[in-house]
């Protein structure tokens, strides 16, 4: 179960302290990822240059890598920075952006996981099944699976790995290998923006970087995702103006609409 009193207390240390959350992430997503960082009250960096990994990764309270849009000079990168976090002990968040529909992709999520040990991973149904079954395919970066099909493979590979597994979905799960948490807030218009969910992975390292409680620290961030989601839809006449409000019910988000709308 997750306690009110300690998510809030999560969400009000981010407010308070603005953890430096260093992201690794993809063009498509630098702008809204930024954007939902501030509105919850952590600091983004966006940067991936090899020359300065070492230096942003050491300073940084946690490290999201999200390999969307993936190139070997951002791989050189990543690793760079993931190994630098884990020496300093800085929560990683390891997004596995469309593994499973090609090689590369598939190969470079092993190796990040092998060399950088990330604390969370965090992706849809489709990119966790591949990450331990080598059939799976991904729809490009779409899921093409529900994600209550994965569960087992998402404790599977929170066991193999020692990660924390963050599954999204009409019901996220998120899994220790263990214990299995079950979110269902959101809703399905959130399907029709592009980068939420690695806004998700996103909100995970804030909450990641003031909780070192990994499975709440995911769990809450799946749930204040959720919740956003499901009351920016309110406002929304459709996924353009679900942009808007997402960021600004983020921003707004209390302990009130929390215990209204938790699931």
């Amino acid at each position: 179960m997750i306690n009110i009193k300690d998510l809030m207390r999560d969400l009000n240390e981010i407010r308070i302290v603005s953890p430096l959350v260093h992201n690794i992430t993809n063009y498509v997503v630098m702008n809204n990822t930024a954007n939902a960082l501030l509105a919850i009250g952590a600091s983004p960096v966006m940067a991936h240059a090899a020359e300065e990994m070492e230096e942003m990764a050491s300073i940084a309270s946690a490290l999201v890598i999200n390999i969307g849009t993936l190139s070997d000079p951002w791989i050189k990168g990543m690793l760079i920075a993931g190994k630098t976090a884990y020496k300093k002990g800085t929560p990683i968040i390891f997004d596995p952006v469309g593994a499973g529909a090609t090689f590369y992709r598939t190969d470079t999520c092993h190796k990040i996981i092998e060399e950088c040990h990330p604390s969370i991973i965090r992706g849809n149904a489709s990119e966790i099944m591949a990450l331990i079954k080598h059939d799976i395919k991904t729809k490009g970066v779409d899921s093409s699976e529900a994600s209550d099909t994965a569960v087992e493979a998402a404790k599977e590979l929170a066991v193999t790995t020692g990660a924390v597994v963050s599954i999204s979905g009409a019901t996220d799960y998120i899994t220790d290998g263990t214990t299995v948490m079950a979110v269902t807030n959101g809703h399905e218009m959130m399907t029709k923006v592009t980068g939420l969910g690695c806004t998700a992975s996103a909100i995970t390292g804030a909450f990641a970087a003031v909780n070192r409680n990994y499975l709440m620290a995911a769990t809450e961030a799946m749930v204040v995702m959720g919740i956003t989601g499901e009351v920016a839809v309110i406002e929304s006449e459709g996924p353009g103006s679900l942009q808007m409000n997402f960021i600004d019910e983020l921003y707004n988000l209390d302990e009130t609409t929390i215990i209204k709308h938790i699931k």
